[in-house]
């Protein structure tokens, strides 16, 4: 993987305050995520590299493009926008290219973070099954989980492609 400037998880990087970590670890693994694409063709990107599992990192970048989306703009905001991809055909990647899914996937984080931004932490979820019971401070450290599961997904595919491995 080519050499790029990551946030650091620590507290030095994004100061001691509450938003500022949970903020910072967003970003890191937002950031990771999109990282194990770096040097990645379309086709290493769209093979699925643990048999039997049929996951690949388009994959699970075009799902987690939709997850910010769900998330932060469906259920924090009530915003009506539809997926970016029909439920099932995020992972579906056959024509899928890495330039597309990591222009969607930061176009989608552009937005999600104009908000995140200004919003509290205390802020409750406006919409989805539980609108008013959530808070935007529960759904960031879900986030945050999220990611670190799919980075460790992500490890694998990229090692099992060309070797590559770290964050």
């Amino acid at each position: 993987m080519t050499e790029q400037a990551i946030p650091l998880p620590a507290s030095k990087a994004f100061g001691e305050d509450e938003r500022s970590v949970l903020l910072g670890y967003l970003t890191y693994h937002r950031t990771v995520l999109a990282r194990k694409l770096d040097g990645v063709t379309d086709e290493q990107g769209r093979r699925a590299a643990c048999p039997p599992s049929t996951l690949t990192l388009l994959g699970l970048v075009r799902h987690m493009t939709d997850v910010e989306r769900w998330w932060f703009r469906r259920v924090l905001l009530a915003d009506e926008v539809p997926g970016i991809f029909d439920d099932e055909a995020e992972w579906i990647v056959d024509d899928a290219t890495v330039p597309e899914a990591l222009a969607a996937f930061w176009a989608e984080i552009a937005v999600v973070d104009a908000h995140l931004t200004t919003a509290g932490m205390d802020d409750r979820m406006l919409g989805g099954p539980n609108a008013g019971q959530t808070t935007l401070r529960r759904t960031i450290v879900h986030m945050i989980e999220e990611y670190a599961r799919h980075c460790g997904h992500a490890d694998l595919l990229r090692e099992a492609i060309d070797g590559a491995t770290g964050d």
